[in-house]
Order: structure tokens, then C-alpha cells, then sequence
């Protein structure tokens, strides 16, 4: 064989393990270090305060009821105004979105730890919420945008998977650790050294992308802020107020209402919030509902074990949080190589071998009793869930994400984000009011095992949601983000 046969050969058995780096390598890199930690931030909020509720409660004197608006407040705002933070990162920059909405989550983060009443805390919370909407959909695009070819855009998915997932559970880690060491406050002063931090830098590694000429979609902004703050309000009180009451059905009604003038809006809008072909793609419409279930049986899982470890094992606010450990780290395990089997296995092979893990998991937390133990009956659930969780984030994200223009990447980011929200609130109102009908005052474990068979359901539903629309009639290939032409010219 002669040597320049020996050199093809080389080249091609090691493509993917460039030993030549592009100039700006190091000022990619670093950029996406920064956007993920900002990512993490607006993630873990959702959960990181959970641990701490008795405190605030004690502190501020919250009732009973509500106190679930310290958690609600944020999950309504982010959940409700995420379509809007895509399409505004489209029209005016992601930068400057990701810059803007940053900056006021870490002002009212700072202002809700100075709370003083019920009320400024939950406000405070309500505007965080309204800033990661504004930051969170614009981190997604600004990643993909950024990376210089296929291979870094599936590495920095992986990497965006797995802070997003095990964000919840690192918040109840953190939340804990600061709540036990200090104050439940600092749960919300964490945010604003970091929040400064990346505000510092982000322009410095991070390129702004350019903006798309076009009118505002008005009336689609309105609708869909407004019909998915009225479905995710209805669907969080109905643990409180029951399914059917007059409350939750209005609400409902509203909400779809409201969505079905968004949908007759984007189909005639010359520049419409949420482009209508995002949502005819098979595919993608079945990528997404994947997520909402997956994220719902999760939240569900955060929700009751840690109920569980703090009122039948007596865990503390430290421990309980790290009780999640395992789920954090089966995520950041997974990340490393789901990039790669990706481009071996394909999306739909990974998501159903993902939520088949799923299924097995929450069964086993089905059986959870009081004499249970977490190294017998918690630890190995835990450790499934993050791990099958790892391996579905990066595949559907991508699936979502590909063949998507980049003048509507933000607008896909904030409807995939939208869902992972929704899916969070259905989760957790449909799994909760099932726990509620089988448990027995004073005791936690009666309705714990209708309720882990029901986020058993949820997971054996995304199996069934992506062996029938993720299918592919060819060979299974890595997702291809169409985004920036002139990206692979970079290195």
C-alpha cells in the first residue's frame, strides 16, 4: 500500500478525531461553557427551591395552598411565555435576547431573596419566569448556530441534553446544600454572582446572530402566551380543585380556545410566531410529544420521592437533594456517548430503547412501601430514569431541531422548550390527582404506587408515541441541522 493509500485510509477510519483545530476553537468552546451554565440556571430554578419550602413557609408565613405559587409562579411565566422568547430572539438577535432576559432573571432573582411578604416573593418568582423564557429559547439556537460543523452541533446537543435534564435534580441538590449551610434565600442569591458572570462574558465568546427582517405576529404572541398560561394554570390546580371543577374545565377551554385562534393566526400571518411546516413534520410533532411525556413522568418522580425521602426515611434538605445524585450523574454518563450512537443507532432505535428503560423503572418505584430503603427500593430507580433520560434528550432534541431554517431556530427551541414545560405540569397535575385518590390522611405511601404507575403509563406512551412516528424508511443517520450554511466555512 503506498503512503498516500496509508494516509486516505487514516483519514477516513479517523475523521471524526480531528488533530488539526480550527483558529477560534478555544472561542467556540468557551462560548458554549457560557451559554450551557446560563442553561443550568434556568433549568435547576424550578426545582431548587422545593426543599426549602417549609422554611419559607415558617419565614414568610404562606399558607397551605399557597405555597405551591413559590413553584407555579415561575413554571407559569417560563412555561407561558417561551414561543414569544423564540420569536423575539428571531426578530431582534438571540444575543441580545439570551442578554436581556439573563439580566432580569438575575435582578428578581436577586429581589426574591430580599423578600419580605408572600406576595413580593411570588412576584419576584413570576418575573424570573419571564426572563428564562426571554434566555432559554435563544441558548438552544445560539448553540447549534455557533458550532462549526455537525459533529461539534451533536457534541454541544449532548452537552445541552444533559444540563437540562439533570437540572431538576441538581436543583434539589443545591437547594438543599445552601438551604442546610445558610438560608432558603440563598436558593435565589446562587443566581446573581453567575447570572453577572455570564452577562460579563457572553458578548466576549459569543457571536451575535443575524436578525430576520419582519412584522410582528401580534396576535400570535398574545394567543399563545395567554393559551398556554391558561392550560398550565388549569392543569396545576387541579391536584387543589379536582379536574372536573368549573375552575379547571374554564380554564381549559379558554386555553384551547386561545390556541385555536393561534392556529387559524399563524396559517395567514405573512411572518407567523410559530411557522406552521414546524409542525406538520411527523417526525417532529412525535419528537415532541416524547418529551412532554418523558419530562412529565420525571417531574412526577421529583415531585413524590422526595416526599417520600424527607417523610418516610426523615431524610433532610441535603440529603434529599443528594438522594438525586444518581439521576444527575446517569445523565452526564449518557451525554458522553449519545453523540455517537446516535449516527449508529438513529433517533428512534435510542428513544424507544430510552423509554423502555423508563417503563421498568417506575414500576420498580411502584413497589415503594414504608419499610422500603433507598439503597433497595429508591437508589435503582433513580439511577434508570437518569440514565434512560440521557439517552433520549439528545436524540430528540436533535430530531426536533433538524432540517429547521435558521431564521426560525428559536421559534423551534421555544416550542420545544414550551413542551418540556407543558409536559412537566400534565405530569405532575394528572400523576399528583392519582396519588390524591388513593392516599389516606397522614400517610405518604397508600397512593404512592397507582400514582409510579402512572408515570409508568407515561413512559410506556412515548414508546409507543416513537415506535410509530419516529419511523424513518431509511437507514438509520444522524439528524442533520440545516442551520447556518457558512458555519462549515468557519474552521
Amino acid at each position: 500500500m503506498s503512503s498516500s493509500q496509508q494516509t486516505a485510509l487514516t483519514t477516513r477510519t479517523t475523521h471524526d478525531l480531528p488533530t488539526d483545530l480550527p483558529p477560534n476553537a478555544g472561542r467556540v468552546a468557551t462560548g458554549v461553557a457560557i451559554v450551557l451554565v446560563a442553561q443550568l440556571m434556568l433549568v435547576l430554578d424550578a426545582t431548587v427551591v422545593n426543599v426549602a419550602l417549609p422554611r419559607i413557609d415558617t419565614d414568610l408565613g404562606f399558607g397551605p395552598a399557597s405555597l405551591s405559587w413559590v413553584l407555579n409562579a415561575y413554571t407559569l411565566a417560563f412555561g407561558g411565555l417561551l414561543l414569544l422568547g423564540g420569536r423575539l430572539g428571531d426578530v431582534r438577535g438571540r444575543l441580545r435576547m439570551f442578554e436581556i432576559g439573563l439580566s432580569m432573571f438575575t435582578l428578581f432573582s436577586l429581589l426574591g431573596g430580599l423578600a419580605q411578604t408572600p406576595t413580593q416573593l411570588v412576584l419576584a418568582r413570576a418575573l424570573q419566569g419571564a426572563g428564562a423564557a426571554m434566555a432559554a429559547p435563544s441558548v438552544l439556537a445560539l448553540l447549534t448556530t455557533s458550532a462549526p460543523d455537525e459533529a461539534a452541533r451533536n457534541r454541544a446537543l449532548a452537552l445541552f441534553g444533559a444540563v437540562s435534564s439533570a437540572g431538576a435534580s441538581i436543583g434539589l441538590l443545591l437547594g438543599g446544600v445552601v438551604t442546610d449551610l445558610g438560608s432558603w434565600r440563598w436558593t435565589l442569591f446562587i443566581n446573581v454572582p453567575i447570572g453577572i458572570a455570564v452577562l460579563v462574558s457572553a458578548r466576549r465568546f459569543v457571536t451575535e446572530t443575524p436578525r430576520r427582517e419582519g412584522r410582528f405576529d401580534i396576535v400570535g404572541a398574545l394567543t399563545a402566551t395567554l393559551g398556554a398560561v391558561a392550560i398550565v394554570w388549569s392543569l396545576i390546580g387541579t391536584p387543589e380543585h379536582g379536574w372536573l371543577s368549573v375552575r379547571t374545565i374554564a380554564g381549559f377551554v379558554v386555553g384551547l380556545l386561545l390556541l385555536l385562534v393561534l392556529a387559524r393566526t399563524e396559517v395567514r400571518h405573512p411572518h407567523p410566531l410559530v411557522q406552521p411546516h414546524l409542525v406538520r413534520n411527523r417526525r417532529r410533532v412525535g419528537a415532541l410529544m416524547v418529551m412532554a411525556l418523558v419530562i412529565g413522568a420525571n417531574f412526577s418522580m421529583f415531585f413524590l420521592v422526595v416526599q417520600y425521602d424527607e417523610r418516610v426515611l426523615g431524610f433532610g434538605p441535603f440529603e434529599t437533594g443528594a438522594a438525586f445524585l444518581p439521576f444527575s450523574l446517569g445523565v452526564f454518563a449518557m451525554s458522553r456517548v449519545t453523540p455517537r450512537l446516535l449516527s449508529v443507532l438513529g433517533a428512534r432505535t435510542m428513544v424507544m430503547i430510552g423509554s423502555a428503560a423508563l417503563v421498568v423503572g417506575y414500576l420498580w418505584l411502584s413497589q415503594l412501601g414504608t419499610s422500603s430503603t433507598y439503597w433497595g427500593s429508591v437508589f435503582g430507580p433513580v439511577l434508570i430514569a437518569g440514565l434512560s433520560t440521557g439517552f433520549i434528550f439528545m436524540p430528540i432534541t436533535a430530531t426536533v431541531l433538524g432540517g429547521v431554517e435558521p431564521e426560525h431556530a428559536g421559534s423551534a427551541s421555544g416550542l420545544l422548550q414550551t413542551t418540556q414545560q407543558l409536559g412537566g405540569a400534565v405530569g405532575v397535575a394528572a400523576i399528583v390527582s392519582v396519588y390524591a385518590t388513593g392516599a389516606v390522611p397522614g400517610q405518604f405511601v397508600p397512593g404512592v404506587e397507582p400514582a409510579f404507575l402512572t408515570s409508568a403509563a407515561f413512559s410506556l406512551a412515548a414508546l409507543l408515541v416513537a415506535t410509530l412516528l419516529l419511523r424513518d424508511r431509511r437507514a438509520p443517520e444522524p439528524v442533520v441541522l440545516d442551520l447556518e450554511p457558512e458555519l462549515a466555512e468557519v474552521a
